[in-house]
């Protein structure tokens, strides 16, 4: 399995991805990713977000973006993941966060933020194993396809402050080879 940036011929794979998807994921991605004119659109996008995705042979396996935040926060990036459930619990996710991470900080960015829904225990682990921190908490936030509001957990990594820390222990060097 091979992590590349987003192309053109990744589209159908990637639609495909989106399709598959249970409808219960489909509720907490922030983009129409039902919509696939969108999907295409984003091998062409330059305006902010830089995306790319986890490929096994003709199959998309994982998406990850950052999405660069405007104005007075240029200096963030947004972190959005997803795996496809025949992935999950392979470690894929973690290659892919830690993929978005090494291009945010080349991209110069100082401060990434992803958004969970709280009880995506998985995932918060594997972010706060990451480095990243609570920022938020915001209840009822998010409502799910059957009505129900659900909680919101913002979480951030300070990418100046922690990377020289994580540098000073090697964790950085193992960060960049994973």
């Amino acid at each position: 399995m091979s992590i590349t940036e987003l192309q053109a011929a990744h589209a159908a794979a990637l639609t495909q991805f989106f399709q598959e998807l249970p409808d219960g994921d489909i509720t907490f991605i922030k983009e129409d990713v039902t919509d696939p004119e969108r999907v295409r659109t984003w091998a062409d996008a330059t305006g902010g977000a830089t995306r790319w995705v986890a490929v096994d042979g003709d199959r998309v396996a994982g998406y990850v973006a950052i999405v660069r935040l405007s104005g007075w926060s240029d200096h963030v990036g947004e972190l959005r993941l997803v795996v496809h459930p025949d992935s999950r619990g392979t470690g894929l996710g973690g290659q892919l966060a830690r993929h978005a991470f090494s291009q945010a900080l080349e991209a110069g960015l100082s401060k990434l933020v992803v958004e969970l829904v709280a009880d995506q225990e998985h995932a918060l682990e594997m972010f706060l194993k990451l480095g990243f921190t609570g920022e938020a908490l915001l209840r009822d936030h998010i409502r799910d396809r059957d009505g129900g509001l659900r909680d919101l957990v913002v979480l951030a990594h300070h990418v100046d402050t922690n990377w020289a820390a994580m540098t000073a222990v090697g964790l950085a060097d193992e960060l960049g080879s994973s």
